[in-house]
């Protein structure tokens, strides 16, 4: 039953945004809702203008429904933690569409108000952290920890306070990751669907050797407290299904850009399913090219802040190797291939950690 519905979720995931999404670019070009471009960006980018933005619609509708629909066709029953997650994916793709729709639509170039944007995305993070530490299992466990993770929980408990800290922390780092990759035609949809990947993998594995399960397991000691892996991997299986459809047609020309709607939803996604499989900081080595971008932009920043100079030609790095005459198809396929390599060492360091214990 269990892969039956990891298989469901991402096949519908992924046949809703193949069909759905052509289908959304078609309603918004009607509408005129086009990508704004910089001018201070690569020149090369000027034939990007116009192109219909706010595509996460597309795979946050797919991933919600195939979530919904595997439910049904299994007759298996939703878990606080699926749910949970979906909640901050959703929600923060709501603050995403805000600054799109008033950026594109209402035609006011910076979208929500700094402050007015922050404030969406601590109310979700907020109420997602709140949420995520209540609904205990007949084994006391709840959705999330307030324990720091990496493979698996460490360290002493640091109460509730500090954890929705940490969770916002995450949740925010993880948004803003996600965005500024998104300055090439597939760049963030393709690294996010490996991370989604990975996360599959892991909910299964964690599936398997779950404490709940520890009278049936060779090692009990090794077993993982996670409440509802194997619902995650459900989820995991729904986004990367959905981000894969969404590639078709936002790989290189892109035919739809995914806009903040869409990476602000995946970057909490994202953070929504470390946090839940106690996992938050091998994220950073599973989202490791998102991790990196963020540096250059800090590091850059820093930088001319300081001395006056900047490291870089241009901000994120994927503009910077652009501006040193790279392809946007060669930076891309390159940088997929660096989120690969981030992937395979985060699995087998989650791998080798589970050994290890």
């Amino acid at each position: 039953m269990g892969m039956r519905q990891i298989l469901f979720s991402g096949a519908i995931g992924l046949f809703l945004t193949l069909i759905g999404t052509p289908l959304l670019i078609k309603l918004l070009a009607r509408k005129g809702y086009g990508q704004y471009i910089r001018d201070d960006g690569p020149r090369t980018h000027g034939s990007k203008k116009g192109t219909p933005t706010m595509g996460g619609i597309s795979f946050i509708l797919a991933t919600l429904i195939a979530y919904a629909l595997t439910k049904v066709i299994t007759g298996s029953q939703p878990t606080f933690s699926g749910v949970l997650v979906l909640f901050l994916f959703a929600g923060m793709g709501l603050v995403g569409f805000l600054d799109d729709y008033i950026k594109i639509v209402k035609q006011r170039s910076l979208g929500l108000r700094a402050k007015a944007k922050m404030a969406g995305q601590l109310i979700v993070g907020i109420a997602f952290a709140i949420l995520a530490l209540n609904f205990a299992d007949a084994r006391q466990q709840t959705p999330a920890s307030d324990r720091l993770s990496f493979v698996q929980d460490f360290g002493w408990s640091f109460g509730p306070v500090i954890f929705a800290i940490w969770a916002l922390f995450m949740i925010l780092a993880m948004s803003n990751g996600v965005n500024l990759t998104d300055g090439l035609d597939g760049l963030a949809t393709g690294a996010s669907v490996m991370v989604f990947g990975a996360y599959t993998f892991i909910g299964v594995w964690q599936y398997q050797e779950s404490c709940a399960n520890a009278q049936t397991l060779t090692n009990p000691a090794s077993c993982f407290e996670v409440r509802d892996p194997l619902d995650l991997a459900v989820v995991a299986s729904a986004l990367m299904g959905a981000c894969f459809g969404f590639l078709w047609w936002n790989t290189s020309p892109a035919k739809i850009f995914m806009g903040d709607t869409g990476s602000l939803a995946l970057g909490g996604a994202l953070a929504g399913l470390a946090i839940c499989s106690r996992t938050e900081l091998l994220l950073a080595l599973l989202g490791g090219l998102f991790v990196l971008i963020t540096m250059s932009v800090v590091i850059q920043v820093g930088s001319f802040r300081t001395t006056g100079r900047r490291v870089f030609r241009m901000a994120p790095l994927q503009h910077h190797f652009e501006l040193k005459g790279w392809s946007e198809v060669l930076v891309v396929v390159r940088f997929w291939i660096i989120q690969g390599m981030c992937v395979i060492v985060g699995l087998g360091i989650f791998y080798a950690g589970w050994r290890a214990s």
